[in-house]
C-alpha cells in the first residue's frame, strides 16, 4: 500500500470502524536504512531536538510516514514489522480502525477540561468491571507513569502516616525524582541525591537469582527481610513492585513471590502497590499480571495499554484508602490533563476493543506460539542464554557465555539490532535482556515473518564479534 492509497484507507477508517486491522503482515524494505528523505527529516529535526530520545528510535534514524497493525511505514517507502510496540504502548496496534473513530468523535466534541463527561463515565465503568479485586476500583487519572506512581506513593504516605518505601532491584517506576529514588538499576547514577527512606531489595529473577542457594522465593524474602530490619527506621508505608519486570528485560519471578512479598509487606505493616503499567490489561495473557499469582494489592498503577496509545495512566484502589487526607482534597490528588475528555473516550474506547476482540485470549494464544517458535533458539545458539514469557511480554536473554550468564557486548547486540533493521523487522534486540511485546492484534502469520528475520540474523551472530 502506497502512501496515496493509505491515506485513502485512512480517511475511510475515521469514518468506518467496521473495517478490520491487517494480518499476516511482511517486511518490505526498499531503500537503504535509513534512507534519504527519513536522514533529511533526521538532520532538520536534529537542528532543535536536545538529546535523550530513546536509544532505538536514533539508533533505526527512520522517519515515520504511516503505521497499522504490527507494521510501520517510513517516509522512503520501506516498511517494518513491529515487535517492539511503543515498549508495550501499542496494545491495540498501530491506527485501530475503532479506535480512530471513538477519538476522532471525541476530539470534534470536547478534549480538554476537568469536568465530567460521558467519555469519562464510560471509560470509569468500564475499568471497574476489570477491577483488579472486589475493593480496588476508585480511580484518579494522569498523564504519564510517573506521574501516576508518584501520586500513588503519596496516596501511600497519607493513608498510613508512614515515610519509607521499599522497592526492588531491576524495579522501573518512572524517572522523576521519587520514582526514580526507587530504581532498582544503575540508571539513576549522577542523578542524586536520592529522596530519603527508598530502600530497594532483591527481585526473585530466576535467570540471574540473588540467592545461591535454597528455595529462590525463601532464601530471597528472607534476605529482604533482613536488610530491612538493620536498614529502615520502621516507618515503611509501601512496598512497590512490578509483577512481572518489564525494563529489566521482562523478567518473571516465581508465582509464590508477589504473595510473599505481601505476606512481608503486612509483616511490616505496610501496603502492596502493584505497578501494572506495563503487565496490565491483558499484556501477559491475563487482564492483569498480578491474576497469575493471584495477589490482590491495594493500590494498583496502570498505563501504557490502556489508552490505546493516548497518554494516561491512573491509579485505582479502595474507598478507604482513597479517602486519605490530604491526597483525597479538592486538587489534592489531580492532574492538569488527568481525566480530560479526550483521554477517557480514548481509554474507553482501547478497553472496549480489548473486550470485542478478545485481545487478552489472543495475548495469550499468539504469546504462546511466539514462545513456542523462540524456545528452541536457546538450544540453537550459544548466545541466547533464556527465553521466557506470558502471554506477549517475552524476553530473551543474549549472552556471551552460558555458563557464567555473562551479557552479550553491546557492540554485539546493536548490530543485532542493525542487521534486524535493514531486514524490516523493529526490535529491542540492542539490550542483552531483549525484550519481546509486540501489538497484542498481532497474529500467528506475522509472528512467523517476525521469527524468520530473527533466524537469519540469528545464524550470522558469530561473524559479529
Amino acid at each position: 500500500m502506497d502512501n496515496n492509497e493509505y491515506r485513502s484507507h485512512s480517511d475511510r477508517l475515521a469514518v468506518d470502524p467496521g473495517i478490520s486491522h491487517p494480518t499476516h503482515q511482511k517486511a518490505c524494505i526498499k531503500t537503504n536504512i535509513p534512507g534519504p528523505k527519513s536522514q533529511a527529516l533526521r538532520d532538520l529535526e536534529q537542528k532543535h531536538m536536545a538529546p535523550g530520545l530513546q536509544g532505538f528510535a536514533l539508533m533505526a534514524g527512520i522517519a515515520v510516514d504511516h503505521a497499522q497493525g504490527s507494521a510501520v511505514t517510513d517516509v522512503d517507502g520501506n516498511t517494518f514489522i513491529d515487535i517492539i510496540g511503543g515498549i508495550g504502548v501499542n496494545g491495540l496496534g498501530h491506527s485501530h480502525p475503532k479506535f480512530i473513530h471513538s477519538v476522532a468523535r471525541q476530539l470534534a466534541k470536547a478534549s480538554v477540561g476537568s469536568f465530567t463527561s460521558e467519555a469519562r463515565v464510560d471509560f470509569l465503568d468500564r475499568l471497574a468491571k476489570h477491577r483488579p479485586s472486589e475493593l480496588v476500583h476508585r480511580a484518579q487519572l494522569y498523564s504519564s507513569g510517573a506521574e501516576a506512581v508518584e501520586s500513588a506513593l503519596r496516596l501511600a504516605k497519607c493513608h498510613t502516616g508512614k515515610q519509607e518505601f521499599v522497592s526492588f532491584w531491576g524495579g522501573f517506576h518512572g524517572k522523576t525524582m521519587g520514582v526514580l529514588s526507587l530504581m532498582g538499576s544503575n540508571f539513576k547514577d549522577g542523578l542524586g541525591p536520592m529522596v530519603p527512606g527508598c530502600h530497594i531489595v532483591p527481585f526473585a529473577n530466576p535467570y540471574r537469582p540473588p540467592v545461591v542457594t535454597g528455595d529462590l522465593t525463601g532464601a530471597c524474602i528472607d534476605l529482604v527481610r533482613k536488610q530491612l530490619k538493620f536498614q529502615a527506621q520502621g516507618r515503611i508505608a509501601a512496598f512497590i513492585i512490578e509483577p512481572m519486570q518489564g525494563t529489566a528485560g521482562n523478567v518473571i519471578p516465581p508465582d509464590d513471590f508477589l504473595p510473599a512479598v505481601k505476606e512481608l509487606a503486612r509483616e511490616f505493616g505496610a501496603l502492596l502497590i502493584a505497578d501494572e503499567m506495563i503487565t496490565g490489561f491483558g499484556r501477559t495473557g491475563k487482564f492483569w499480571g498480578c491474576q497469575h499469582s493471584g495477589v490482590e494489592a491495594d493500590i494498583v498503577t496502570v498505563g501504557k495499554l490502556v489508552g490505546g496509545g493516548y497518554p494516561l495512566s491512573g491509579i485505582i484502589s479502595t474507598d478507604a484508602i482513597v479517602a486519605a487526607k490530604p491526597w483525597s482534597n479538592p486538587s489534592g490528588s489531580s492532574s492538569s490533563y488527568g481525566g480530560n475528555p479526550l483521554a477517557c473516550a480514548a481509554a474507553a474506547a482501547s478497553l472496549r476493543i480489548i473486550e470485542e476482540e478478545k485481545l487478552v485470549e489472543n495475548s495469550k494464544r499468539v504469546g504462546e506460539y511466539f514462545l513456542k517458535k523462540l524456545q528452541p533458539m536457546v538450544d540453537r545458539y550459544p548466545f541466547v542464554g533464556d527465553v521466557r514469557g506470558r502471554g506477549l511480554f517475552i524476553g530473551m536473554e543474549l549472552v556471551k557465555d552460558k555458563a557464567t550468564k555473562e551479557p552479550l557486548p553491546r557492540p554485539v547486540t546493536e548490530k543485532i539490532f542493525q542487521e534486524c533493521l535493514k531486514r524490516g523487522l523493529l526490535t529491542m534486540a540492542y539490550s542483552a535482556s531483549f525484550r519481546i511485546q509486540p501489538a497484542l492484534t498481532i497474529d500467528e502469520a506475522t509472528v512467523d515473518e517476525a521469527v524468520a528475520i530473527l533466524t537469519e540474523v540469528f545464524e550470522r551472530v558469530p561473524i559479529f564479534f
